[in-house]
C-alpha cells in the first residue's frame, strides 16, 4: 500500500475509534459499559449460544450411535430363562381315537440359558456358545427331572445373502467422521452468524453517534444562521431549511437509538450474554495476517469438510443398496452347525455326570420360483439409483469447488474494497469539515453543506459495511475449509 494510503487508513481508523469512544462515553454516563471485540463476541456465541448447545447435543448423539455400531462387532454375553415356570390348568390332549380330553396339569418348567455370540464381519456369520439348565416338576405325580447342556458351540452362516456387517464396517466410520466435521462446521457457522450480529450492532452504534453528532452540529449551525438572519445576511428560507434539517436530525437520532436497542437485544440473545451492562463494540482490524490461495483452500476443504466425506459415503451407500437388492433375490440359505453335550436325570448332580454328545447340522433355504420380475426390478432400480448418485455427487463436487474459488476471489476483492472505502471516508470527513467552515464564513450555500453532510454519513456507513463484508468473507473461508489461515492449522473442537 502506498504511504499516502496508509496515512489515510490510519487517519480513518483513528477517526472511527474516536467516534466509538465518544459513543461508549455517552453510554457510561447512565450505566456500566462492557467493551467487546469481534473475536470475543464470536467466542461467547460458540460457548453460550443455543445453537452451540444444539450442535454439542447432536455431536453426542452421533457419538453414541457410533458406539452402538461398534458394539455389533464385540462379543455378546446374555443370560435368559424362565424362572419360575409354574402352571396349574387343564390342557387339550388328543386321544389315539381322535377324541379330545382335557387333562389337569400342575407343574413347574423353569430354565436358565447363558449364551455368548460373536459376529464375523468378513462372512456375515455368527459363532455362538451356550450352557443350559432346565428343571421340570410334576406336582401331581411327585416327579422331578433335570435336563442340562453343560457345553454347546455352533456356527451359523448365511449363504448368498446380503452381509450387513461388511457394509456397515465400510459406511459407519464415514458417517461418524462426517458427523465430527459437521460439528466443526456448525461452530464455524455460529461464528459467521455472530459476526453478523456484531456488525449489526456496530453499524447501529455508529449510526446513533452520527445522528447525535449531526443533531448537535445542526443546532449549532442554526444558531449561527439565526445570528446572520438577524443582521440580514441570509434569507428566511434558509432558516426554514435549517429548522427542517434539525427536525430530520432529531427524528434520525430517535430511529437510530431504537435500532441500536434492537441490535443490542439481538446480540445479547444470540450470544447468551446475561448482564444488563451497555455494550460498546470495538472496531475490528482492517487487516488480517494471513495468506490465502485457491489451491490451499481446496486442498483443506476436501480433507476437512463433511461434504467431502459425504461424497464418498453417498456412493458407498448406493453400492450397498445394489448389493442388498442382489442379495435379497434368488437363493437365500442359512447353514447351521452345532456340537455339544447334554444329559437328563432326576437329580442335578447326575444331570452333569457323563453327558452325551449331540450334533446338529441343518440347511434352511428359500428359493423364489415365480416372482413376475420383482427381483430383477429391484436390482435394476438400485443400479439406476447408483448411477444417479454418481452423477449427483459429481455435480455437487463441481459446485463445491466453484463455491470455494468464488469465495477466495471475493475475499481478495473485499480487501481492496476496504482500502477504497477507508480512503473515501477520510476524504468525505475532511470535505465536510471544510464545508462546515465555509458555511460559517458565508462562502457556501446550505444546499452544498447538506450534500457534504450526507456524503460524510454515507461514507462512514460504507466503511462499516466494507468491514462487515471483509470479516464475513474471512469467516466464510474458515467455514468452507475448516482451516485457520492465521495459525496455519486445521480447525478442531473438543
Amino acid at each position: 500500500m502506498p504511504s499516502i494510503e496508509k496515512h489515510n487508513m490510519k487517519f480513518h481508523i483513528t477517526h472511527i475509534t474516536l467516534l466509538l469512544f465518544c459513543c461508549t462515553k455517552s453510554f457510561s454516563q447512565t450505566t456500566d459499559t462492557i467493551k467487546l471485540t469481534l473475536q470475543q463476541v464470536v467466542e461467547m456465541a460458540k460457548q453460550k449460544s443455543i445453537e452451540s448447545k444444539q450442535a454439542i447435543t447432536v455431536k453426542e448423539t452421533k457419538y453414541w450411535e457410533w458406539r452402538t455400531y461398534k458394539s455389533n462387532y464385540a462379543p455378546q454375553l446374555a443370560l435368559n430363562g424362565i424362572l419360575p415356570g409354574y402352571s396349574k390348568s387343564f390342557i387339550e390332549v388328543q386321544q389315539p381315537d381322535g377324541t379330545v380330553l382335557f387333562q389337569p396339569v400342575h407343574n413347574n418348567n423353569s430354565s436358565l440359558n447363558l449364551s455368548f455370540s460373536q459376529s464375523i464381519a468378513a462372512t456375515g456369520g455368527t459363532v455362538f456358545g451356550t450352557t443350559q439348565l432346565q428343571r421340570f416338576d410334576d406336582f401331581d405325580r411327585k416327579r422331578r427331572l433335570y435336563n442340562t447342556i453343560p457345553f454347546g458351540i455352533g456356527y451359523s452362516q448365511p449363504v448368498f445373502q446380503f452381509n450387513t456387517l461388511k457394509w456397515d464396517k465400510q459406511i459407519e466410520p464415514l458417517k461418524y467422521n462426517e458427523s465430527k466435521q459437521a460439528f466443526t462446521e456448525s461452530m464455524e457457522q455460529i461464528a459467521i452468524t455472530a459476526s453478523g450480529y456484531f456488525f449489526d450492532l456496530l453499524l447501529a452504534q455508529v449510526n446513533y453517534q452520527i445522528a447525535e453528532t449531526n443533531l448537535k452540529n445542526t443546532k449549532e449551525i442554526l444558531r449561527i444562521a439565526n445570528e446572520k438572519f438577524a443582521i440580514g445576511k441570509i434569507s428566511k428560507n434558509e432558516i426554514l431549511q435549517l429548522e427542517l434539517e434539525q427536525l430530520k436530525a432529531e427524528k434520525a437520532a430517535g430511529i437510530a437509538k431504537r435500532d441500536m436497542e434492537i441490535a443490542t437485544l439481538n446480540l445479547r440473545t444470540y450470544t447468551g450474554l446475561q448482564n444488563n451492562d451497555k455494550i460498546a463494540l470495538e472496531l475490528p482490524s482492517a487487516t488480517i495476517d494471513m495468506q490465502v490461495s485457491t489451491d490451499k483452500v481446496l486442498l483443506e476443504a476436501y480433507e476437512n469438510r463433511s461434504d467431502a466425506i459425504a461424497f464418498v459415503r453417498r456412493i458407498a451407500e448406493a453400492k450397498r443398496d445394489v448389493a442388498k437388492a442382489k442379495g435379497d433375490n434368488g437363493l437365500n440359505a442359512t447353514l447351521s452347525a452345532r456340537l455339544g453335550y447334554s444329559q437328563s436325570s432326576a437329580s442335578i448332580s447326575k444331570a452333569y455326570r457323563s453327558p452325551q454328545d449331540q450334533q446338529l447340522v441343518q440347511l434352511e433355504f428359500d428359493i423364489p420360483i415365480l416372482d413376475w420380475g420383482r427381483s430383477k426390478s429391484r436390482t435394476n432400480t438400485a443400479q439406476a439409483n447408483l448411477q444417479f448418485t454418481q452423477y449427483a455427487v459429481e455435480q455437487d463436487k463441481q459446485a463445491f469447488t466453484q463455491e470455494i474459488v468464488t469465495q477466495v476471489t471475493l475475499f481478495d476483492m473485499m480487501k481492496d474494497q476496504l482500502e477504497l472505502t477507508a480512503r473515501t471516508d477520510s476524504i468525505a470527513t475532511e470535505k465536510y469539515k471544510i464545508a462546515q467552515e465555509r458555511y460559517v464564513l458565508g462562502n457556501l450555500s446550505i444546499t452544498d453543506l447538506s450534500i457534504a453532510f450526507q456524503e460524510k454519513d454515507q461514507a462512514k456507513r460504507d466503511y462499516i459495511a466494507a468491514l462487515r463484508d471483509f470479516w464475513g468473507a474471512y469467516y466464510q473461508l474458515r467455514y468452507l475449509s475448516l482451516y485457520d489461515f492465521e495459525k496455519n492449522q486445521k480447525i478442531t473442537y473438543k
